[in-house]
C-alpha cells in the first residue's frame, strides 16, 4: 500500500486496527454487516455499513472484518442481516452496542470484538415485569468499572482478554466469577478463578492477561455466595487465538447473557368484572386487584392476568360489556371505579346508598348497565360537593397535564355522545368532523359545558389513582400484572373521530373460519392505515403503549396476527367468510387469463341455480326466490339490488317476516340466505376490478363443484399459492415494521395470542422478536395432533389449558363424550372408561401437565383452578364461560362466585396449588421475612455486608449438555 506521508511530507497517520467477529448461520444469498454510527461503519446509512466475510470454523459459520480507526475512536453499532443488494432482510433487537477503545491499545495493535447477536429474548429479563418486579431487588449495586473500559495492560506480554457477561438477577453478598482451563482462570477451581467486577446495567466484566500457552482457551461464568455456588449451564465457552504472528492483541468477549436455568413461572387469569369481593358494587373494581394479588402470592403465582379495562361504553348498553371494542384506547373504564374510595369525606346519605346499592346489585352475573348507572350516579354527587378542590389540587393538575392530549377529546366525546344520545358522530352536526380549535372551546372552562366534561376527567383522574395504587401493590409484592392489547377499536370511537385518516373506515377486521367459528368472524372495527400510520412512526401506537406502561409490566397483544395481515371485510359484511388478507398479493385478471379462466361474472357473482333453492328452502323456495331474488336465465337467480349484501339481507328479511308466514325461525332463514349469497368461487377486490381473491374454503361451495376439471385445478393451485405461499414474505416484512415499534414503545414484557390461521413466517418472527406465544392445549398448533402436548412446548411460550375465548376445562371435559374418549386415552394413557363429570382429580392431572411443561409461564383461569375443589363445582361448567366467540352480541357478564375475601381464606385450595407450583421447578414467591414482601426465587434474600462463608475446593467439571437459556 502506497504510504501518503512519503507524497505529503506529512506524517502517516496513526491508527488502531478493530476486528470484528460473531458466529451467525445464514441462508443463501445472505450477508452480515455492521453499521454504526459513526462514518467509518456507515453513519446508520446501512448501503455504507462494513461487509463481513463468513468463515467455517468447526461447525460454527463466522463473520468476521475489519477496520482502521483513529485515536479515541468510539461508535455505537449493530449487527444487520441483508441480502445481495444490501436491502435489510433482519437486524439485531435491544440496544446498541457500544465500542470504545482501551486506554492501553497502542498504535498498530489489534482490538478484536467477539460478539453474540442480540435476539429479542436476550431483552426478556431486561422487561419490567422481570427487571422490577421479579428480579426487582431492594438493594442497588455501585458501578465498580464503567462497561468498556479496560485497564491498562499493554506493558505486558500476552494478550489481554476482557470477560463480559450479563446477569440480569443477582442476590445480595453475591459475586461472579470466571473460571476456565487456564491457571489465570483458577484451572476450573472457583477460588482461584478470575472475579468480575459490576459495569452497570446487569453487565459484569474483569481483564485477564493470556499467554500463548493458554489457548485454545475454555471457560465458564459461575456465581458464589451465601446461597452456594452455580455455575452456567452448557458447554464451556471456548476461545481460539492466533498466537502465531505473535502480535499483541485487545480481545473484548461480549458473552451476553449468563447461561442460567430458565426461569418458569406461573399465573392466575380472571376479567377485572369478574373478580368478587365483599367491598364491591356489583363488579369486580380496580381495588380488588390487590385481594387478587394477595391470593396469587399465597397460591405460589408471579402472575395476574386481566382482559381490557379501557372504556367501552359506546353505546350505553349492556353490549358495551365487550371489552375488545373500545371507546378510547387510553382512557380507562368507569365500571371499575371503586366509589367510595374517590373522597375520604363522604357524606352519610350517600354511604347509605353505596350500602343499599352493594346489597342490590349483588347478583350472580355482572349487571353491566345497573352497576354503570349506579356508579356514575354516586360519583356525580360527591364530585358536585368537592369539584373545586379536587380540580385545582396539585395531583389533578399534574395528571391533566400528563395526559390532556387524549383526556379532552375523550372527555368531549362523552359528552357529546350523551347530548345528542348516541355515538354515531354523523349525528353531531358541526362536531362531526374533528378539529382542535371546536375541541378547545367545547372543553374550555368558560364553556357551558364544563362541569359535566370536567366530570370525566374526574372520573379518569381517581381511575388512575386505583389503579396505579393495585399495580404498585403487585410490584412490591413480586406479582407481574398483565394488560391486554385489543387490536381494533369501535368504528364510533374517539379514536377513530380524532384520527380518522389513521383508519379505514368502509371496512371491517375479524377472522377466517378456525376453531371457534366455521364460518369465521366479523368483529366489526376499521381496519387499519397502515400506511398512514408509518408517516409518524406509528405515533398512535407508540402512545397507547407508553399509557399501558403505567400501569402493567406485562401484555398480550390480541391477535398478533393482525400485525402480519388482517382478515379485511367489506363494512356490509355481517358474518367473518367472505373477506380478504390485507396485506395480501392478489390474483390478477391476467395470472386467470393466462390459465384460461375467462368467465369472471360466473365465479365472482353467487352462484343460484333452481335446484340449490329448493335444496335449501324446500317448497319455500318460490316465496323466497321472489322476495330476494330475480331471474337472470332459466334457473338461475341472482340478488335485487336492495338486498345483494349481508347487511341488506338481514334488514329485508326482518320486515319480510313480519307479513309472512313461514315458520321457520329468522336466524336459519338469514344463514341460508348468507350461505346463497357466500356461493362464490372468487372475490372481487372493490378498489381495483382486475384483482380477485380466492374465497376461503373454496371448495366447499357449491359454485367450485359445478365448475369443469381444469378450472377447479387452477383455482385450487391459486387458491393455495394465495393462501400457503405468496403472501410469506410480504406478511413478514409488514410485521417487522410494526411489531417492533411497539415492542419499543416500552419496557412491559410482550406476550402475543398467536391462534387460528397461523402463517409459516409467523413463529419464526416472534422468536426473532423475543415474543412469547400462547398454546392452548384443545387448539394444537402442531399439524396432525388433536391435542396439544404440554411437554414440548418451547420456552418460549404461554400455556394454558383454556381461556376467555373457549370453554372451561370443566365444560370442555363435559360437553362431548367421544372427545372426552380421545383425551384420556391419548393424553392419559388410559383404555378405562373417564367419568362423566370433570373430577378434581382429572383438573389435577391436566393442571400438573402445564405447570410442569418448559413453557416460561403456565396461566389458569380462575376457574379452571377453583375445579381443584369440589366446593367449587355446584355451579353448572357452563355458567363460567365468558365469551362465546361465535354470538357478536354476548353478554360478558361472568361473575366468580365466591369473594377474593373468601378465597385467601381458603387455604387448603391454596395448599393444592402451592403443591402444584412447588413441584413442577417453576419459582414461586417466598415472603420476605422482615418486609413481608415476596422475591422471585423462593430462596431467602442475603443481606449485604454478611461474611462470605470459605470458598469450597470444588473442581468444576464442565457439563456439555446445552440447556435452553432465557
Amino acid at each position: 500500500m502506497v504510504n501518503l506521508g512519503l507524497f505529503t511530507g506529512n506524517k502517516p497517520l496513526k491508527s488502531r486496527k478493530v476486528s470484528f467477529r460473531i458466529p451467525y448461520y445464514t441462508q443463501w444469498g445472505q450477508h452480515l454487516l455492521i453499521c454504526g454510527s459513526d462514518a467509518l461503519l456507515g453513519s446508520w446509512n446501512v448501503k455504507k455499513g462494513l461487509l463481513l466475510k463468513p468463515s467455517h470454523q468447526g461447525e460454527e459459520l463466522i463473520w468476521s472484518g475489519s477496520i482502521p480507526v483513529p485515536p479515541g475512536f468510539q461508535s455505537e453499532y449493530s449487527y444487520y442481516v441483508v441480502d445481495d443488494t444490501r436491502n435489510i432482510l433482519r437486524w439485531e433487537v435491544g440496544k446498541k452496542r457500544k465500542l470504545l477503545l482501551p486506554d492501553g491499545l497502542q498504535d498498530g495493535q489489534l482490538l478484536e470484538l467477539h460478539d453474540l447477536w442480540q435476539t429479542g429474548s436476550d431483552n426478556i429479563p431486561f422487561s419490567s415485569a422481570f427487571k422490577d418486579v421479579i428480579f426487582g431487588r431492594s438493594w442497588s449495586l455501585g458501578v465498580e468499572r464503567p462497561l468498556g473500559i479496560t485497564q491498562n495492560k499493554s506493558d505486558q506480554d500476552g494478550s489481554v482478554l476482557q470477560f463480559r457477561i450479563c446477569c440480569p438477577y443477582l442476590e445480595e453478598g453475591t459475586s461472579i466469577y470466571v473460571i476456565g482451563s487456564s491457571l489465570k482462570l483458577g484451572q476450573w477451581k472457583i477460588q482461584d478463578g478470575l472475579k468480575l467486577a459490576y459495569a452497570g446495567d446487569s453487565f459484569w466484566q474483569a481483564d485477564c492477561i493470556m499467554g500463548k500457552d493458554d489457548f485454545p482457551l475454555k471457560y465458564k461464568y459461575c456465581k458464589y455466595g451465601k446461597a452456594g455456588t452455580s455455575v452456567e449451564c452448557g458447554a464451556s465457552r471456548e476461545l481460539s487465538v492466533d498466537v502465531a504472528t505473535g502480535e499483541s492483541r485487545f480481545v473484548l468477549l461480549s458473552d451476553g447473557l449468563m447461561r442460567e436455568m430458565p426461569w418458569r413461572g406461573a399465573g392466575v387469569a380472571i376479567p377485572m368484572f369478574s373478580v368478587r369481593s365483599e367491598a364491591d358494587l356489583g363488579v369486580g373494581e380496580f381495588l380488588d386487584l390487590k385481594l387478587l394479588v394477595d391470593w396469587a402470592v399465597e397460591s405460589g403465582f408471579h402472575l395476574v392476568q386481566l382482559l381490557p379495562i379501557n372504556d367501552t361504553s359506546v353505546n350505553c348498553m349492556w353490549w358495551d360489556s365487550y371489552p375488545y371494542s373500545s371507546l378510547s384506547v387510553f382512557a380507562l373504564h368507569p365500571l371499575y371505579l371503586r366509589v367510595e374510595a374517590i373522597s375520604e369525606n363522604i357524606q352519610e346519605d350517600i354511604k347509605q346508598e353505596i350500602r343499599e346499592a352493594r346489597v342490590q346489585l349483588d347478583k350472580k352475573d355482572v349487571d353491566y348497565e345497573a352497576a354503570m348507572a349506579t356508579k356514575l350516579s354516586i360519583a356525580k354527587k360527591i364530585f358536585t360537593r368537592e369539584k373545586e378542590s379536587i380540580l385545582n389540587s396539585k395531583s389533578f393538575l399534574e395528571f391533566f397535564s400528563e395526559n390532556q392530549e387524549w383526556l379532552k377529546p375523550y372527555a368531549a366525546f362523552c359528552f357529546l355522545r350523551d347530548f345528542f344520545e348516541t355515538s354515531d358522530r354523523s349525528q353531531w352536526g358541526r362536531f362531526s368532523e374533528f378539529s382542535k380549535e371546536k375541541l378547545e372551546k367545547l372543553v374550555s372552562k368558560e364553556s357551558l359545558h364544563y362541569e359535566v366534561v370536567s366530570f370525566h376527567y374526574y372520573i379518569q383522574f381517581h381511575l388512575h389513582l386505583q389503579l396505579s395504587e393495585a399495580a404498585e401493590y403487585a410490584r412490591k409484592k413480586g406479582v407481574v400484572l398483565k394488560g391486554d392489547l385489543p387490536i381494533g377499536v369501535d368504528r364510533n370511537s374517539v379514536d377513530t373521530w380524532v384520527y380518522p385518516n389513521l383508519f379505514r373506515m368502509n371496512t371491517s377486521t375479524g377472522a377466517p373460519p378456525d376453531y371457534f367459528d366455521k364460518n369465521g368472524q366479523n368483529w366489526g372495527f376499521p381496519t387499519y392505515n397502515w400506511e398512514e400510520m408509518s408517516k409518524d412512526n406509528y405515533g398512535w401506537w407508540r402512545a397507547r403503549l407508553t399509557q399501558m406502561g403505567k400501569y402493567f409490566t406485562a401484555y398480550r397483544i390480541d391477535h398478533i396476527l393482525g400485525f402480519f395481515r388482517i382478515w379485511e371485510l367489506p363494512d356490509h359484511a355481517m358474518t367473518g367468510l367472505c373477506g380478504k388478507f390485507r396485506p395480501s398479493i392478489p390474483i390478477s385478471q391476467e395470472e386467470l387469463e393466462s390459465e384460461g379462466l375467462w368467465d369472471f361474472n360466473r365465479l365472482t357473482q353467487p352462484y343460484i341455480g333452481q335446484e340449490l333453492l329448493q335444496e335449501k328452502f324446500g317448497a319455500s323456495w318460490t316465496i323466497i326466490a321472489s322476495t330476494f331474488l330475480n331471474e337472470y336465465q332459466k334457473g338461475f337467480y341472482e340478488f335485487k339490488v336492495e338486498c345483494n349484501t349481508e347487511k341488506k339481507i338481514a334488514s329485508v328479511l326482518k320486515s319480510f317476516l313480519e307479513t309472512s308466514m313461514l315458520v321457520e325461525s329468522e336466524e336459519k332463514l338469514r344463514r341460508k340466505l348468507f350461505d346463497l349469497l357466500q356461493n362464490v368461487a372468487l372475490i372481487k377486490d372493490p378498489e381495483d376490478l382486475r384483482k380477485f381473491y380466492p374465497r376461503f374454503n373454496i371448495e366447499d361451495t357449491k359454485s367450485f363443484k359445478d365448475l369443469d376439471q381444469h378450472s377447479q385445478n387452477v383455482l385450487k393451485r391459486l387458491y393455495y399459492d394465495y393462501y400457503f405461499q405468496r403472501q410469506e414474505g410480504l406478511w413478514r416484512q409488514n410485521a417487522l415494521k410494526t411489531l417492533p415499534v411497539l415492542l419499543n414503545s416500552s419496557n412491559m414484557l410482550a406476550c402475543g395470542e398467536d391462534l387460528g390461521l397461523i402463517p409459516s413466517c409467523v413463529h419464526p418472527v416472534m422468536q426473532e422478536l423475543g415474543l412469547v406465544g400462547l398454546r392452548i392445549q384443545r387448539m394444537p398448533s402442531e399439524p396432525g395432533l388433536e391435542f396439544g402436548i404440554p411437554s414440548q412446548y418451547s420456552y418460549m411460550t404461554v400455556c394454558a389449558p383454556s381461556c376467555h375465548d373457549c370453554s372451561t376445562l370443566r365444560a370442555w371435559w363435559e360437553e362431548d363424550e367421544e372427545r372426552r374418549h380421545r383425551f384420556f386415552q391419548a393424553v392419559v394413557g388410559s383404555d378405562e372408561l373417564p367419568p362423566d363429570q370433570c373430577t378434581p382429580e382429572i383438573v389435577h392431572f391436566v393442571l400438573r401437565q402445564h405447570v410442569e411443561a418448559p413453557s416460561m409461564w403456565s396461566i389458569f383461569p380462575l376457574q379452571d383452578l377453583l375445579a381443584l375443589k369440589e366446593d367449587y363445582t355446584t355451579r353448572s361448567a357452563v355458567e363460567e364461560t365468558i365469551n362465546d366467540p361465535t354470538n357478536p352480541k354476548h353478554y360478558w357478564r361472568y361473575r366468580v362466585h365466591v369473594t377474593m375475601e373468601s378465597l385467601l381464606d381458603d387455604k387448603d385450595l391454596m395448599k393444592k396449588i402451592k403443591d402444584l407450583v412447588r413441584g413442577s421447578g417453576r419459582c414461586y414467591p417466598q415472603k420476605d421475612l422482615e418486609s413481608g414482601q415476596a422475591n422471585g426465587v423462593g430462596s431467602a434474600k442475603l443481606q449485604l455486608g454478611s461474611e462470605l462463608p470459605p470458598l469450597a475446593q470444588t473442581n468444576i467439571i464442565p457439563n456439555r449438555e446445552a440447556v435452553a437459556l432465557v
